[in-house]
Protein backbone atom coordinates (compact mmCIF):
# COMPACT_ATOMS: atom_id res chain seq x y z
CA UNK A 1 0.00 0.00 0.00
CA UNK A 2 1.08 3.82 -0.30
CA UNK A 3 2.59 5.25 2.38
CA UNK A 4 3.43 9.01 2.90
CA UNK A 5 6.31 10.04 4.57
CA UNK A 6 7.98 14.09 4.93
CA UNK A 7 11.44 14.16 3.53
CA UNK A 8 14.77 16.65 4.35
CA UNK A 9 16.65 18.51 2.33
CA UNK A 10 19.67 16.06 0.89
CA UNK A 11 19.73 12.44 -0.69
CA UNK A 12 17.88 9.75 0.54
CA UNK A 13 17.63 6.18 -0.64
CA UNK A 14 15.28 3.53 0.32
CA UNK A 15 15.76 -0.19 -0.47
CA UNK A 16 13.05 -2.22 -0.25
CA UNK A 17 11.45 -5.32 -1.51
CA UNK A 18 7.69 -6.70 -1.92
CA UNK A 19 5.51 -9.72 -2.42
CA UNK A 20 4.55 -10.71 -5.92
CA UNK A 21 0.60 -11.34 -5.92
CA UNK A 22 -0.23 -15.35 -4.95
CA UNK A 23 -1.78 -15.45 -7.97
CA UNK A 24 -0.09 -16.60 -11.14
CA UNK A 25 1.56 -13.84 -12.70
CA UNK A 26 1.70 -14.19 -16.64
CA UNK A 27 5.45 -14.28 -18.25
CA UNK A 28 6.35 -10.82 -19.44
CA UNK A 29 6.31 -10.29 -23.32
CA UNK A 30 6.45 -8.17 -26.11
CA UNK A 31 4.53 -9.34 -29.50
CA UNK A 32 3.66 -8.07 -33.15
CA UNK A 33 0.23 -6.96 -32.17
CA UNK A 34 0.18 -6.36 -28.12
CA UNK A 35 2.54 -6.84 -24.98
CA UNK A 36 2.07 -8.29 -21.03
CA UNK A 37 4.35 -5.59 -18.72
CA UNK A 38 4.97 -4.72 -15.13
CA UNK A 39 5.91 -1.69 -13.87
CA UNK A 40 7.65 -0.67 -10.33
CA UNK A 41 6.69 3.05 -9.65
CA UNK A 42 7.91 5.71 -7.26
CA UNK A 43 6.06 8.85 -6.64
CA UNK A 44 7.55 11.96 -4.82
CA UNK A 45 4.42 14.70 -3.72
CA UNK A 46 6.19 18.29 -3.51
CA UNK A 47 4.15 21.26 -2.04
CA UNK A 48 3.40 23.60 -4.39
CA UNK A 49 4.85 21.70 -7.25
CA UNK A 50 3.79 18.89 -9.57
CA UNK A 51 4.58 15.26 -8.19
CA UNK A 52 7.56 13.63 -9.53
CA UNK A 53 7.46 9.98 -10.32
CA UNK A 54 9.80 7.07 -11.96
CA UNK A 55 9.19 4.09 -13.02
CA UNK A 56 11.01 0.93 -14.02
CA UNK A 57 10.50 -2.62 -15.67
CA UNK A 58 9.98 -5.93 -14.10
CA UNK A 59 10.06 -8.68 -15.71
CA UNK A 60 8.16 -11.75 -14.67
CA UNK A 61 8.92 -15.33 -15.38
CA UNK A 62 5.95 -18.13 -15.07
CA UNK A 63 7.91 -20.76 -15.18
CA UNK A 64 6.52 -24.14 -16.79
CA UNK A 65 8.53 -27.19 -15.59
CA UNK A 66 9.04 -29.48 -18.68
CA UNK A 67 9.45 -32.60 -16.35
CA UNK A 68 5.98 -32.72 -15.87
CA UNK A 69 4.13 -35.57 -16.58
CA UNK A 70 1.97 -34.18 -19.53
CA UNK A 71 5.40 -32.73 -21.15
CA UNK A 72 7.55 -35.93 -21.40
CA UNK A 73 4.56 -37.47 -23.69
CA UNK A 74 6.56 -38.33 -26.86
CA UNK A 75 4.60 -37.07 -29.58
CA UNK A 76 4.11 -38.99 -33.20
CA UNK A 77 2.60 -37.58 -36.18
CA UNK A 78 2.13 -39.24 -39.76
CA UNK A 79 0.98 -38.20 -43.52
CA UNK A 80 0.51 -39.18 -47.05
CA UNK A 81 0.10 -37.41 -49.86
CA UNK A 82 -0.67 -38.79 -53.45
CA UNK A 83 1.12 -36.85 -56.24
CA UNK A 84 -0.33 -36.48 -59.74
CA UNK A 85 1.01 -35.82 -62.83
CA UNK A 86 -1.56 -35.19 -65.24
CA UNK A 87 -3.46 -37.73 -66.88
CA UNK A 88 -1.48 -40.56 -64.43
CA UNK A 89 -0.67 -40.76 -60.53
CA UNK A 90 3.36 -41.04 -59.87
CA UNK A 91 2.75 -42.55 -56.90
CA UNK A 92 2.27 -41.75 -52.67
CA UNK A 93 5.27 -40.20 -50.36
CA UNK A 94 4.81 -40.59 -46.91
CA UNK A 95 6.15 -38.60 -44.28
CA UNK A 96 6.17 -40.03 -40.45
CA UNK A 97 8.14 -38.14 -37.62
CA UNK A 98 8.24 -38.30 -34.04
CA UNK A 99 9.54 -36.50 -31.21
CA UNK A 100 10.52 -37.83 -27.64
CA UNK A 101 8.67 -34.96 -25.59
CA UNK A 102 6.54 -31.91 -25.88
CA UNK A 103 8.36 -30.05 -23.72
CA UNK A 104 12.14 -28.43 -23.92
CA UNK A 105 14.11 -25.31 -22.95
CA UNK A 106 15.66 -22.54 -24.77
CA UNK A 107 18.84 -23.94 -25.92
CA UNK A 108 17.98 -27.61 -26.33
CA UNK A 109 18.42 -29.41 -29.44
CA UNK A 110 15.25 -31.43 -30.34
CA UNK A 111 15.95 -34.82 -31.72
CA UNK A 112 13.67 -35.35 -34.68
CA UNK A 113 13.25 -39.18 -35.83
CA UNK A 114 11.35 -39.54 -38.84
CA UNK A 115 11.12 -41.53 -42.21
CA UNK A 116 9.95 -39.96 -45.28
CA UNK A 117 9.09 -42.52 -48.34
CA UNK A 118 9.35 -40.64 -52.18
CA UNK A 119 7.35 -42.61 -54.40
CA UNK A 120 6.79 -39.92 -57.07
CA UNK A 121 8.57 -39.21 -60.07
CA UNK A 122 9.78 -35.90 -58.37
CA UNK A 123 13.09 -34.74 -56.12
CA UNK A 124 12.07 -33.67 -52.97
CA UNK A 125 13.66 -32.60 -50.39
CA UNK A 126 12.95 -32.56 -46.38
CA UNK A 127 12.50 -29.79 -44.22
CA UNK A 128 12.25 -29.15 -40.34
CA UNK A 129 11.02 -25.81 -38.48
CA UNK A 130 10.03 -24.51 -35.00
CA UNK A 131 7.02 -22.38 -35.59
CA UNK A 132 5.73 -19.63 -32.82
CA UNK A 133 1.91 -18.55 -33.00
CA UNK A 134 0.90 -15.75 -31.01
CA UNK A 135 -2.78 -15.47 -30.33
CA UNK A 136 -4.38 -12.28 -29.40
CA UNK A 137 -8.01 -11.74 -28.20
CA UNK A 138 -9.86 -8.46 -27.43
CA UNK A 139 -13.08 -7.26 -27.77
CA UNK A 140 -14.44 -10.55 -29.09
CA UNK A 141 -12.11 -10.93 -32.28
CA UNK A 142 -8.45 -12.76 -32.58
CA UNK A 143 -5.93 -11.73 -34.32
CA UNK A 144 -2.64 -14.31 -35.05
CA UNK A 145 0.72 -14.00 -35.55
CA UNK A 146 3.03 -16.61 -36.95
CA UNK A 147 6.65 -16.98 -37.88
CA UNK A 148 9.27 -19.33 -38.21
CA UNK A 149 11.78 -19.02 -35.38
CA UNK A 150 14.61 -22.08 -36.61
CA UNK A 151 14.66 -24.55 -39.37
CA UNK A 152 16.85 -27.11 -40.85
CA UNK A 153 17.07 -28.89 -44.20
CA UNK A 154 17.52 -32.59 -44.88
CA UNK A 155 18.67 -34.41 -47.87
CA UNK A 156 17.22 -34.53 -51.30
CA UNK A 157 15.37 -37.85 -52.02
CA UNK A 158 15.50 -39.12 -55.04
CA UNK A 159 12.06 -40.88 -56.91
CA UNK A 160 11.90 -44.58 -55.25
CA UNK A 161 13.67 -43.83 -52.18
CA UNK A 162 13.63 -43.23 -49.09
CA UNK A 163 15.51 -41.23 -45.97
CA UNK A 164 15.58 -42.03 -42.50
CA UNK A 165 16.58 -39.16 -39.30
CA UNK A 166 17.85 -40.84 -36.54
CA UNK A 167 17.59 -37.71 -34.37
CA UNK A 168 18.22 -35.18 -36.63
CA UNK A 169 19.17 -32.07 -34.23
CA UNK A 170 17.14 -28.70 -34.68
CA UNK A 171 18.19 -25.80 -31.77
CA UNK A 172 15.78 -24.09 -29.60
CA UNK A 173 17.00 -20.16 -30.29
CA UNK A 174 16.37 -17.26 -27.64
CA UNK A 175 12.32 -17.04 -27.35
CA UNK A 176 10.13 -16.29 -25.45
CA UNK A 177 8.66 -19.39 -23.56
CA UNK A 178 4.93 -20.46 -23.57
CA UNK A 179 1.81 -18.27 -23.00
CA UNK A 180 -0.62 -21.20 -22.56
CA UNK A 181 -2.86 -19.52 -19.56
CA UNK A 182 -3.21 -15.59 -20.35
CA UNK A 183 -6.70 -14.83 -21.82
CA UNK A 184 -5.79 -12.03 -23.87
CA UNK A 185 -2.63 -13.36 -25.41
CA UNK A 186 -1.18 -17.04 -26.44
CA UNK A 187 2.28 -17.34 -27.49
CA UNK A 188 2.45 -21.18 -28.72
CA UNK A 189 4.84 -23.28 -30.82
CA UNK A 190 5.25 -26.43 -33.08
CA UNK A 191 7.63 -28.11 -34.82
CA UNK A 192 6.77 -28.91 -38.38
CA UNK A 193 8.31 -31.65 -40.49
CA UNK A 194 7.48 -31.19 -44.27
CA UNK A 195 8.06 -31.14 -47.65
CA UNK A 196 7.66 -29.24 -50.56
CA UNK A 197 6.35 -31.45 -53.73
CA UNK A 198 7.00 -29.74 -57.06
CA UNK A 199 4.35 -29.15 -58.97
CA UNK A 200 2.01 -30.18 -55.87
CA UNK A 201 0.73 -28.74 -52.18
CA UNK A 202 3.65 -29.05 -49.53
CA UNK A 203 3.37 -31.91 -47.60
CA UNK A 204 3.19 -31.25 -43.44
CA UNK A 205 2.92 -32.30 -40.61
CA UNK A 206 2.84 -30.30 -37.04
CA UNK A 207 4.13 -31.70 -33.31
CA UNK A 208 3.14 -29.15 -30.48
CA UNK A 209 5.50 -28.09 -28.40
CA UNK A 210 5.89 -26.43 -24.82
CA UNK A 211 8.99 -23.84 -24.51
CA UNK A 212 9.66 -24.13 -20.29
CA UNK A 213 11.83 -22.44 -18.17
CA UNK A 214 12.68 -25.24 -15.43
CA UNK A 215 15.04 -27.95 -17.25
CA UNK A 216 13.85 -31.74 -17.50
CA UNK A 217 16.35 -33.07 -14.94
CA UNK A 218 17.85 -36.58 -15.71
CA UNK A 219 16.13 -37.49 -18.87
CA UNK A 220 18.86 -38.19 -20.93
CA UNK A 221 20.09 -40.36 -18.29
CA UNK A 222 16.51 -42.09 -17.30
CA UNK A 223 15.46 -42.63 -21.26
CA UNK A 224 18.84 -43.62 -22.67
CA UNK A 225 17.50 -46.91 -23.38
CA UNK A 226 14.63 -45.65 -25.27
CA UNK A 227 16.76 -43.31 -27.06
CA UNK A 228 18.86 -46.44 -28.14
CA UNK A 229 15.64 -47.40 -29.03
CA UNK A 230 14.90 -44.87 -31.44
CA UNK A 231 18.27 -45.27 -33.09
CA UNK A 232 17.98 -48.68 -33.63
CA UNK A 233 14.82 -49.80 -34.66
CA UNK A 234 12.28 -47.37 -36.56
CA UNK A 235 9.59 -50.06 -36.35
CA UNK A 236 7.43 -47.46 -34.32
CA UNK A 237 6.92 -45.29 -38.13
CA UNK A 238 5.15 -48.52 -39.76
CA UNK A 239 2.78 -48.23 -37.27
CA UNK A 240 1.93 -45.06 -37.79
CA UNK A 241 1.49 -45.65 -42.29
CA UNK A 242 -1.88 -46.11 -43.58
CA UNK A 243 -2.53 -49.54 -45.18
CA UNK A 244 -4.65 -48.07 -47.43
CA UNK A 245 -3.34 -44.93 -49.26
CA UNK A 246 -6.19 -42.66 -49.14
CA UNK A 247 -7.37 -41.39 -53.01
CA UNK A 248 -5.56 -38.56 -54.38
CA UNK A 249 -7.02 -35.19 -53.16
CA UNK A 250 -7.43 -32.38 -55.49
CA UNK A 251 -4.41 -30.22 -55.98
CA UNK A 252 -6.63 -27.28 -54.65
CA UNK A 253 -6.59 -29.34 -51.32
CA UNK A 254 -4.16 -28.36 -48.26
CA UNK A 255 -3.00 -30.96 -46.12
CA UNK A 256 -4.64 -29.93 -42.59
CA UNK A 257 -2.87 -30.95 -39.00
CA UNK A 258 -5.88 -31.60 -36.05
CA UNK A 259 -5.33 -28.32 -33.58
CA UNK A 260 -3.24 -29.71 -30.55
CA UNK A 261 -6.21 -28.01 -28.16
CA UNK A 262 -9.59 -27.35 -28.82
CA UNK A 263 -9.16 -23.58 -27.42
CA UNK A 264 -6.54 -23.16 -30.02
CA UNK A 265 -7.72 -21.48 -33.08
CA UNK A 266 -6.29 -23.76 -36.78
CA UNK A 267 -3.37 -22.20 -37.56
CA UNK A 268 -3.56 -19.36 -40.37
CA UNK A 269 -2.66 -20.26 -43.25
CA UNK A 270 1.62 -20.76 -43.86
CA UNK A 271 3.41 -18.34 -45.91
CA UNK A 272 6.33 -19.70 -47.61
CA UNK A 273 9.31 -19.45 -45.82
CA UNK A 274 11.92 -20.89 -47.26
CA UNK A 275 13.79 -17.88 -47.08
CA UNK A 276 12.22 -15.96 -43.88
CA UNK A 277 14.93 -16.23 -41.61
CA UNK A 278 17.30 -14.40 -44.04
CA UNK A 279 15.20 -11.12 -43.54
CA UNK A 280 14.60 -9.56 -40.26
CA UNK A 281 11.81 -11.25 -39.00
CA UNK A 282 14.17 -11.94 -36.06
CA UNK A 283 12.48 -8.22 -35.49
CA UNK A 284 9.62 -9.67 -34.28
CA UNK A 285 10.75 -11.99 -31.40
CA UNK A 286 10.58 -11.79 -28.23
CA UNK A 287 13.65 -11.20 -27.26
CA UNK A 288 14.10 -13.88 -23.85
CA UNK A 289 15.71 -11.17 -21.47
CA UNK A 290 15.46 -13.13 -18.63
CA UNK A 291 18.23 -14.94 -17.43
CA UNK A 292 18.92 -18.40 -18.71
CA UNK A 293 17.70 -21.03 -17.16
CA UNK A 294 20.07 -22.07 -13.97
CA UNK A 295 22.02 -24.68 -13.50
CA UNK A 296 19.88 -28.53 -11.96
CA UNK A 297 22.30 -27.34 -8.89
CA UNK A 298 21.09 -23.79 -8.78
CA UNK A 299 17.20 -24.53 -8.50
CA UNK A 300 15.70 -24.17 -5.58
CA UNK A 301 13.23 -26.36 -5.00
CA UNK A 302 10.57 -24.06 -2.82
CA UNK A 303 10.97 -20.90 -4.96
CA UNK A 304 9.51 -18.24 -3.08
CA UNK A 305 7.82 -14.81 -5.81
CA UNK A 306 10.07 -12.24 -4.05
CA UNK A 307 11.59 -9.42 -6.10
CA UNK A 308 14.88 -7.17 -4.23
CA UNK A 309 14.40 -3.83 -6.27
CA UNK A 310 17.73 -1.16 -6.67
CA UNK A 311 17.15 1.42 -4.15
CA UNK A 312 15.45 4.40 -5.72
CA UNK A 313 17.04 7.93 -5.34
CA UNK A 314 15.75 11.86 -4.87
CA UNK A 315 17.91 14.75 -5.04
CA UNK A 316 15.69 17.31 -2.89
Amino acid sequence: GEESLILLDGRHEFPFSFQLPQEPLVTSFTGKYGSIQYYVKATLERPAAPDQSVQTELQVISHIDVSSPALLTPVLRSQEKMVGCWFFTSGPVSLSAKIERKGYCNGEAIPIYAEIENCSSRLIVPKAAIFQTQTYLASGKTKTFRQMVANVRGNHIASGSTDTWNGKTLKIPPVSPSILDCCIIRVEYSLAVYIHIPGAKKLMIEMPLVIGTIPCIGFSSRNSSITTQFSMDMSWLALTMPEHPEAPPNYADVVSEEEFSRHVPAYPPLIDCEEQLCCPVFAYIQEFRFQPPPLYSEIDPHPTDVEEIQPVSFML
